[in-house]
């Protein structure tokens, strides 16, 4: 029987471990709990320790077992630190999901370059940061585990291919996870390690929930926007691909989203 939430049937993430990062809430928080259903056991990345011991009972709540890591991922020394915890507190490491993010939408004339060092330090090396500590693990995996294969997912956005006013600095940084991941990609293909990228649209989240959403959203009603849930799944299904197929970007927006 297929389930609904997973698209497959069974647990098709049995015995793999996964690490997300910016896990306390929105997407990642989405997706931490999809994988646990698809049955991935997982290691969990934020800055709130409140939020994340919160989302990991949940994880256990389901049977999976479950590690909450507070770091920064903007320094590079936390990344590896949580990437090798991960992998020694498993055994190993299959899936790695990048969705750690923010933004701040303002003109270029007007912005403020604080938020600017933010949105690159967030959007893009903290991506940096963790697809390179855990390249290691997840080529291990790749070559030893009984899948055959290891994913490595990163969120980008919609604003990653289409520039829009008062969204240059984000835009930016999204466009450059996708060079990014591609690069990443050709280099690791050939060793059984899946780079994809997801690049939602509107999406109703914390984070755009404390932005301006600007250009983009303007006349499109909060109520037709995608829901974390929404992006979740095309991780999940990302992931649980049989071995030799590799779903590498896939683009959703909300079906009113023209732009």
């Amino acid at each position: 029987m297929t389930d609904p939430n997973t698209g497959h049937g069974g647990a098709p993430l049995a015995g793999c471990v996964a690490l997300v990062t910016g896990a306390s809430s929105g997407i990642g928080a989405a997706t931490a709990r999809l994988l646990a259903r698809q049955g991935a056991d997982l290691a969990l990345i934020a800055r709130r320790t409140d939020r994340l011991e919160e989302l990991a009972s949940g994880v256990r709540d389901l049977g999976r077992a479950c590690v909450p890591l507070t770091a920064d991922l903007r320094d590079a020394a936390q990344a590896r630190a949580c990437a090798d915890e991960a992998a020694e507190r498993f055994g190993r490491l299959d899936v790695l999901v990048n969705s750690v993010g923010f933004v701040a939408v303002a003109g270029v004339e007007d912005g403020d370059p604080e938020n600017w060092e933010r949105m690159v330090d967030l959007n893009l090396k903290a991506v940096l940061h963790t697809s390179q500590q855990a390249l290691p693990h997840l080529l291990r995996a790749a070559a030893e585990g009984p899948r055959g294969v290891a994913d490595l997912v990163s969120l980008s956005s919609v604003a990653g291919r289409v520039a829009r006013p008062r969204n240059s600095i984000y835009s930016a940084t999204k466009h450059a996870v996708g060079a990014f991941s591609e690069a990443l990609r050709q280099e690791v293909t050939g060793r059984s390690v899946r780079v994809g990228l997801v690049e939602p649209g509107m999406t109703t989240t914390e984070m755009t929930d404390n932005a301006t959403t600007g250009a983009v959203a303007a006349g499109m009603p909060r109520q037709d926007w995608l829901h974390a849930e929404d992006v979740a799944r095309c991780i999940g299904f990302m992931v649980t691909q049989p071995a030799h197929a590799a779903v590498n970007e896939i683009m959703v927006r909300p079906t009113a989203q023209e732009h």
